[in-house]
């Protein structure tokens, strides 16, 4: 079952059971898959579906923060609440030292080895731990290897 099917099934099991507030993140997670791709004009697959999920929680993550100086702790433990949601659709994450040993691999294949070159084991790392890793923490960790 693709993630877009698990998606929809989800939603439909939120509405047998009256759950409005999954109900409502889950038609959330949806509707900015469906804009995604009218806006593309494609079909998303379960990678790309990944991505928009991780763009979701980033975007919460910063609203938290937005909403925590504000001292409006209701809507913060409300995006807590979507946070927790879209993660049981995201893979397992990596340890440190999965992440760790998968930044030595990918300076090796590319044969960085400086900053300059970083891209390439970016983009090695990218297809890698697109959805299991924070692309930043993935950056700076490769950064810290090439001696940035």
């Amino acid at each position: 079952m693709s993630l877009k099917e698990r998606i929809t099934e989800d939603m439909k099991a939120a509405m047998r059971a009256k759950d409005s507030e999954r109900l409502g993140t889950i038609r959330m997670i949806t509707a900015a898959i469906k804009q995604r791709e009218v806006d593309e004009r494609i079909q998303l697959d379960d990678t790309q579906v990944l991505a928009v999920l991780e763009k979701m929680i980033k975007q919460r993550k910063e609203s938290i923060a937005q909403f925590s100086s504000g001292g409006r702790e209701d809507l913060v433990a409300k995006e807590n609440k979507e946070i927790e949601l879209l993660q049981t659709y995201m893979p397992a994450q990596l340890s440190e030292a999965e992440l760790d040993a998968l930044v030595a691999d990918a300076v090796a294949k590319s044969g960085a080895t400086s900053i300059k070159e970083m891209g390439k084991a970016m983009a090695l790392l990218k297809q890698s731990a697109q959805g299991r890793a924070d692309m930043g923490v993935v950056s700076a960790k490769l950064k810290a290897k090439l001696g940035g």
